[in-house]
């Protein structure tokens, strides 16, 4: 992480002009199905295939124009390219089907076909003729493995001929076998009174705002919230999305259960606090419930104010891929909304950020943007839409049922390989149900009737216990896999045994404890100096508790941006701890990231002993 990031949790870092960072050139410098571009350029275009610049070389009809590319295809990832699929033969569809299998593989569920495009990234085209009967055979293909197809797009060709010629780009979708539904997390950020929690009841509800937060109030759970209009505690929001790419919500669906039934791919937003105030909520729910995304919301009104630009610094040091929601565009001129998009685009442009802005005004450029942002993280979409006039609110959504797993399936599959570890984040008592906790799927796979542990305890042990039933989006789950988020009943398990912070795993495991551990830090900000005996509230993960600095090595002191590797002790009790975890630690303006390198294993006896109980 670049230690300029500092800038945003300081203070100091002021709109102002400059070229972009890394990323400021093409856009499409992913592999496939992004922007396009010329040969021997590198211009790139959000919407339809751009005409080359001209140059002698072929020239036929009166037209001189350089063929368009896209990046040549990968073998790896779920975009495919086909010149054209007109009747294959019976060994070449079982080819073909095998190829699509892969690619659904490699995308979790999703797949992207661009017919009418050579292995090279050339965009040749289709007549209308064999496009359509490329299309026929697609969805032969589709259905052979249970799949569904939706055109997302099509692009007019114009080089060198004078027969209209199309490419259409198509997204194949399937939920695995074994899963339900493709799930994605994504965590809201954005200043207190910007419009998250209304966005979000508008998204989920199917119902637009009134103006005066109508929409937000089913998604507050206490009552000073429903007073006061502001979340202090984190809340959770499904929307779905059928196999056809249509919206599934509350509004065509009477239970939480229902949209999961209904739906082929699930979005959770995690609702998070906008208040300075609860600002360590907001970090937990960064931090612990490992969103797959960010949605940053800024109100056109006000701009860049108050906590937005220390959210997306969060974002920002936590490596957490975001794009941004302008809201209340109802509320201002068009010249006002045009100057917070340029404020925004500055600060993108930052040496601390180095993002490169993508205005997202049509469907083509949702398309576009939610390829370009799963493929480059320096890509960063944003949206300018109304809660209240419904103004582009579509194209939020286009952007959210495209939008691919941001992980590989390698990736997952090797995370599932590995032993059970499920991290505790939230504690319940249901009624007849028993003790609940609720929490992430860090790796491995959890089943009903599993044996498990559960720890640290004040005292450093692991205690065994049973996992009764498991839930999904509130509805019935018997298998749990990594990455996933989930709630756990636990039975007649004492609740009081329990705290934030636990995890549970496998047995075999053997969990180790630390109350002393080393982490490389960048020190963010900080009015003085940083030195021993210096008190931080440590996050690592769903950890977070109080901890003293017991040895800056090879110094005595940090000062802001400065790198060091830093001992801590924690104050109350132990924890479990991994190295190379990421770590985020802040004491009222001080803030501060970086990574576990070493812990100090302790046995489950010398804990109390350790912290001086």
């Amino acid at each position: 992480m670049d230690s300029r990031v500092s800038e945003l949790f300081g203070g100091c870092c002021r709109p102002a002009g400059g070229p972009a960072g890394s990323g400021g050139g093409a856009v499409g410098g992913g592999s496939g199905g992004g922007g396009l571009k010329t040969r021997g350029g590198s211009g790139s275009c959000s919407g339809g295939a751009p005409k080359g610049k001209k140059k002698s070389g072929r020239n036929r009809g009166g037209k001189a124009n350089n063929p368009p590319y896209l990046p040549p295809e990968a073998e790896d990832g779920n975009i495919e390219y086909k010149l054209k699929l007109v009747n294959p033969s019976q060994y070449r569809f079982e080819h073909l089907v095998t190829q699509m299998k892969w690619r659904l593989q490699e995308g979790r569920g999703e797949a992207v076909y661009q017919i009418g495009v050579e292995d090279n990234g050339l965009l040749v085209g289709l007549a209308d003729e064999e496009m359509r009967a490329s299309l026929k055979t697609l969805h032969r293909m589709a259905e052979k493995v249970g799949a569904d197809i939706t055109v997302l797009r099509e692009r007019e060709v114009d080089y060198d001929s004078d027969v209209p010629r199309k490419i259409t780009e198509v997204l194949v979708r399937k939920v695995p076998d074994n899963q339900q539904f493709l799930d994605l997390r994504v965590a809201v950020l954005g200043n207190v009174d910007s419009g998250k929690s209304t966005l979000l009841g508008v998204l989920t509800q199917g119902e637009l705002d009134n103006g005066r937060g109508r929409a937000r109030l089913n998604l507050f759970r206490h009552l000073h919230e429903i007073q006061s209009g502001r979340t202090s505690s984190i809340s959770f929001e499904i929307l779905g999305f059928n196999s056809r790419g249509e919206v599934v919500n509350y509004s065509d669906s009477r239970t939480a259960e229902q949209i999961c039934e209904s739906s082929s791919k699930m979005i959770t937003f995690i609702d998070l606090a906008g208040h300075h105030k609860y600002l360590r909520t907001t970090i937990f729910g960064l931090t612990s419930y490992c969103p797959d995304c960010a949605l940053l919301l800024v109100s056109a009104n006000t701009g860049i104010a108050g906590t937005t630009r220390e959210h997306l610094g969060l974002a920002l040091a936590l490596k957490v891929p975001f794009f941004i929601v302008v809201s209340k565009v109802d509320l201002c001129s068009k010249a006002t909304v045009e100057r917070t998009v340029r404020q925004l685009e500055r600060v993108l442009k930052q040496p601390g950020c180095h993002k490169l802005p993508l205005l997202v005004t049509s469907d083509d450029d949702a398309v576009t943007a939610a390829q370009q942002f799963a493929q480059s993280p320096n890509v960063t979409p944003i949206f300018t839409l109304s809660s209240v006039s419904g103004e582009s609110l579509d194209l939020l959504k286009v952007f959210l049922n495209i939008l691919p797993p941001l992980t590989n399936s390698k990736e997952q599959e090797e995370l599932m390989q590995q032993l059970t570890e499920f991290q505790v984040d939230e504690i319940y008592t249901v009624p007849e149900v028993g003790t609940v906790v609720g929490g992430t799927l860090s790796s491995g796979i959890c089943r009903e009737g599993d044996q498990l542990v559960v720890g640290p305890t004040d005292d450093g042990r692991f205690l065994e216990l049973k996992v009764c039933s498991i839930q999904r989006n509130r509805s019935a789950c018997r298998v749990l896999r990594a990455g996933q988020a989930a709630t756990l009943a636990l039975g007649d398990f004492d609740r009081a045994l329990l705290r934030k912070g636990m995890v549970m795993v496998s047995p075999e495991m053997n969990p180790t404890i630390c109350s002393v551990f080393e982490a490389e830090i960048v020190l963010l900000f900080h009015a003085t100096t940083f030195r021993r005996g210096f008190q931080v509230t440590v996050h690592v993960g769903n950890v977070r508790q109080t901890a003293v600095v017991e040895k800056i090595h090879a110094k005595d002191k940090l000062r802001t941006g400065e790198k060091a590797v830093v001992r801590f002790r924690f104050l109350k009790h132990p924890e479990y701890l991994k190295v190379g975890a990421k770590l985020l630690f802040r004491e009222g303006v001080t803030k501060g990231i970086g990574h576990v390198t070493d812990v100090q294993a302790i046995a489950a006896g010398e804990a109390q002993a350790r912290l001086g109980f």
